[in-house]
């Protein structure tokens, strides 16, 4: 793997945002915590410092040791990186009167600077700190400010070294990917070849001296990931690799035979299992979201290691993993707190004794799609919007039976088509449906009814980590409710969900 770029972390909320900028740019990297520097660094042409939730007076904050980068390497610090930079060389940062939040402007930029070549002087930039550089070492020059931030951004004279307090990678920087671009490109002169074709043609090659002859096993979702995985994979081992789909109960409307009949005209090996009464049987009367998820996960587990022990001789287990998920498991503060129990595979124990090969592991989701786009698999498919690993589960609040499952199937599928025949789904991250918990009182005809409430939801986003609630128009929203209570037998009243990622989260379990 060409490992072009290295992003030190220092644990920023928008660490891995740096990276997918990077990648956007076509260039390669890999974020390691601050504290878990590679010893080898040759292979790198340039190092970004990211922020952090620590400031620099703490003591508790991060030490990096720069002894082997800084003058060594082209180097940008962003917000806590040019503020370490700064106070560890001799500088002053000092706490602001007022935390430097949100949009502001630059008013300065020195005229020969090469880390803003092309970016206007009042370019707007995001600011996302408590402190602020009051003043530089000796050698440091101030190459950009603000009309609140003197020392927006320096040069270390006779270095290649730079930072900035501001965050270039969130879109509120208008000019963000020219300043990485400028780094990284002009400065650094590091190559743009990190393609979806290269990767793929990479990981193709890999896998198949990887893996040989042996035997595959993968277990499917219909999701992205998954699917793409299990492309590579067949494009290097074909007959070789086998494929287990297993239905639930808990998915779509249709979705275990449509999915099923796609992976088919893709040429892949797959087995449908249908599970739907077993794992219905081992969530009744639950109704706990955490015990719900664990009980998912473990009978997926009991179906899988049942299916693939009628495979012989397998050697791998093959896993959707991507990027995100191998950074948490390394980040600065050790393995997140709370690690989801619902992988469709990654729960799988000890004793099934297989060896695990990852083809996406290096890849973040909107890399994924783009690596899929290349291998020719359908548009439809890789832009399928996510949908929880414990299906519907979570979008029933409450215990879960056969007649809920149907309702909330049913709904679903209305508003998943009213989204595709108002040309919406594609401006949509992520939509569903909730089936809540309460009957709620209604006249249909003469009759007074006490049915369920269902609450809809959209959201726009880039990776799940935030997301808006979508304005859907007027219209829409009051065609779909009345074909819901029209169409759904149960259902009575319909609501919208306007919550945002954060403080609510996209899923209500």
């Amino acid at each position: 793997m060409q490992k072009n770029v290295l992003i030190l972390d220092f644990g920023s909320q928008y660490t891995q945002l740096i990276a997918r900028r990077v990648r956007e740019l076509n260039i390669y990297c890999e974020i390691h915590p601050f504290n878990k520097i590679p010893e080898d660094l040759k292979e790198f042409k340039a190092i970004i410092l990211s922020g952090s939730p620590f400031s620099v007076l703490n003591p508790e904050a991060p030490q990096p040791d720069l002894s082997q980068i800084k003058g060594q390497f082209p180097l940008l610090g962003v917000c806590f990186g040019a503020q370490f930079m700064a106070h560890n060389y001799g500088g002053e940062v000092a706490s602001s009167n007022t935390r430097e939040f949100g949009r502001a402007n630059l008013n300065f930029i020195k005229e020969d600077s090469d880390l803003f070549q092309n970016i206007d002087e009042h370019s707007q930039v995001w600011m996302s700190h408590s402190d602020s550089i009051k003043a530089l070492p000796d050698n440091f020059e101030c190459i950009a400010s603000t009309f609140e931030v003197k020392n927006a951004a320096y040069k270390i004279k006779g270095e290649q070294t730079y930072g900035i307090q501001f965050h270039p990678e969130v879109y509120h920087s208008t000019d963000g990917k020219q300043l990485l671009e400028n780094f990284l490109v002009n400065i650094a002169e590091v190559p743009q070849t990190w393609t979806p074709a290269k990767f793929a043609d990479m990981t193709i090659a890999s896998l198949k001296e990887e893996i040989g002859d042996d035997k595959v096993v993968l277990g499917l979702s219909g999701g992205v990931d998954s699917t793409v995985a299990a492309t590579l994979l067949h494009q290097a081992i074909g007959k070789n690799l086998y494929c287990i789909f297993v239905n639930n109960g808990l998915l779509r409307k249709n979705e275990f035979e449509s999915v099923l009949d796609q992976y088919k005209h893709m040429g892949l090996n797959v087995k449908g299992v249908d599970a739907s009464d077993y794992f219905l049987d081992k969530l009744a009367g639950v109704s706990d979201p955490e015990k719900k998820r664990k009980i998912i996960g473990n009978a997926f587990i009991d179906i899988f290691d049942q299916e693939a022990g009628d495979i012989t001789n397998v050697t791998y287990l093959a896993q959707g993993t991507i990027y995100p998920d191998v950074i948490e498991s390394v980040s600065v503060n050790g393995p997140s707190a709370t690690i989801k129990s619902h992988h469709n595979v990654g729960g799988l124990p000890d004793f099934m004794k297989l060896k695990i090969v990852e083809p996406l592991r290096m890849l973040f989701k909107d890399e994924v799609r783009r690596v899929g786009a290349e291998l020719g698999i359908d548009a439809k498919l890789l832009g399928r919007h996510p949908f929880p690993g414990p299906g519907l589960a979570i979008r029933i609040l409450g215990d879960i039976t056969k007649e809920k499952v149907r309702v909330i199937q049913e709904v679903d599928a209305v508003f998943i088509q009213a989204l595709r025949d108002w040309d919406l789904y594609e401006k949509v991250w992520q939509a569903g449906a909730i089936l809540l918990p309460i009957d709620s009182v209604g006249v249909m005809g003469d009759e007074r009814t006490y049915e369920k409430v269902v609450a809809l939801r959209a959201v726009e986003s880039t990776d799940g980590m935030t997301a808006d609630w979508v304005d859907l128009p007027y219209k829409f929203l009051q065609t779909v409710s009345n074909t819901i209570i029209n169409k759904v037998k149960g259902v009575n009243r319909v609501v919208y969900d306007i919550s945002s990622k954060p403080p609510a989260t996209i899923e209500w379990e």
